[in-house]
């Protein structure tokens, strides 16, 4: 369970992720966080929150951000909104390294797909999960967040007997 002031790194994106408000502190409704990324990192892929809304505020560095198809590049100071159901990512610009603020809302899972995340990263230092690993992950946490591509009736479709061979072999979503 997130608390606040509690860090988590991804060492494969190399991000740090610091929580400043978590979902329990606010019943639900929002969770925010300081997120640190070393030059070269970014997030994994694209992706879309199904019923969040998240935002990032800058404080340093430059991020690109794709946003539905359409890209920009973000300074300090500036912020963006990514709605809910819409396809996005982002990535460090330069060689400073990017602070922002992200904040979910509502929160629902957030936290835990990210402490999941994380520590699938931190096991396998090399790469990402393994595929019936990420299937389960998947299952679990898809009505929330998923992919950008392929659309989502294909993930449904594959995910689903992969999750089950998943299990079959012992991974949970949140780790082995």
């Amino acid at each position: 369970m997130a608390r606040p002031g509690q860090t988590l790194e991804n060492p494969l994106t190399r991000e740090r992720c610091t929580w400043l408000l978590t979902a329990q502190e606010t019943g639900g409704r929002l969770s925010r966080a300081e997120w640190r990324v070393r030059p070269g990192g970014a997030a994994l892929a694209g992706h879309v929150h199904a019923r969040s809304e998240e935002r990032f505020a800058l404080r340093s560095g430059r991020m690109g951000v794709e946003v539905g198809g359409r890209r920009a590049e973000l300074r300090a100071g500036d912020a963006i909104a990514l709605p809910a159901g819409v396809p996005h990512r982002w990535w460090i610009v330069g060689d400073e390294e990017l602070v922002f603020v992200v904040e979910v809302e509502p929160a629902l899972r957030f936290e835990q797909t990210i402490e999941a995340l994380f520590g699938f990263a931190r096991e396998r230092r090399r790469g990402l999960p393994r595929l019936l690993q990420l299937a389960v992950f998947a299952r679990h946490f898809g009505d929330e967040a998923y992919a950008a591509s392929p659309p989502r009736w294909v993930q449904r479709a594959l995910v689903a007997p992969l999750a089950v061979a998943g299990r079959l072999a012992g991974y949970g979503a949140t780790g082995a």
